[in-house]
């Protein structure tokens, strides 16, 4: 099933980048929720990041999302760092710009690569996000330069609901686990939902989750 997205663009360090917006048939001031997808989702056809993770789940439930959700693309083979991740802020600023939107209630979330993602966006603008919900990622050790126990301590005024499965076959289900646990011990208001018999496509059973959302755009900040 697909939903309906629109196109739009950012130049960033003098590159232009396309992006997708889905936006609920509702006049209101709205929550953001910012989507980082995985690997597989990579390129420059803008439309994949939105066919895996949360955009099945919008397609499949739209009532259940009274959110604008922009979908930003990574290039290939580099991830959610550098240029990559410049471009995903642009394009949450831009769609800001572009929407009357609650900026108490701005959210990012994503999967595997997007997950590692999430972590680290949060890391680096934890005052910009209203909570934060990565699935089946990790901490980015490399880029953010922190151990996890310093990051947590970063992360934990920030809520967080995390997710995997505990056969994951691509993203060991301990890199959810270790990082928990460090949020848990710093005292973060943290959920963590582990799903067995789960290999990596952790998604599709968080994204479905009913009090999923309910929770999210609950959370302000």
């Amino acid at each position: 099933m697909r939903f309906a997205t629109r196109r739009f663009e950012v130049v960033v360090d003098d590159v232009r980048t396309a992006y997708r917006v889905y936006a609920p048939k509702v006049r209101a001031t709205l929550p953001v929720i910012l989507f980082l997808h995985g690997a597989g989702e990579s390129g420059t056809e803008d439309v994949a990041p939105t066919t895996v993770g949360i955009g099945p789940a919008i397609a499949a439930a739209p009532e259940r999302f009274p959110a604008l959700v922009v979908f930003p693309q990574a290039s290939q083979g580099y991830g959610w760092r550098g240029f990559n991740m410049a471009a995903a802020v642009a394009a949450l600023a831009d769609v800001e710009s572009r929407y009357a939107t609650d900026r108490a209630r701005v959210y990012v979330t994503g999967i595997s690569m997007g997950g590692y993602g999430t972590w680290l966006l949060a890391l680096q603008q934890p005052e910009r996000f209203a909570a934060v919900v990565p699935v089946c990622g990790g901490l980015d050790r490399t880029t953010s330069h922190l151990d996890i126990p310093h990051a947590a301590e970063r992360l934990a005024p920030i809520p967080q609901w995390v997710f995997h499965g505990d056969a994951d076959n691509i993203i060991p289900v301990e890199e959810s686990r270790l990082m928990v646990e460090a949020l848990r011990t710093a005292g973060a208001d943290v959920r963590y939902s582990e799903y067995a018999g789960v290999r990596h496509n952790s998604w599709d059973r968080a994204y479905a989750e009913p009090e999923l959302m309910p929770w999210l755009l609950s959370q302000r900040r």
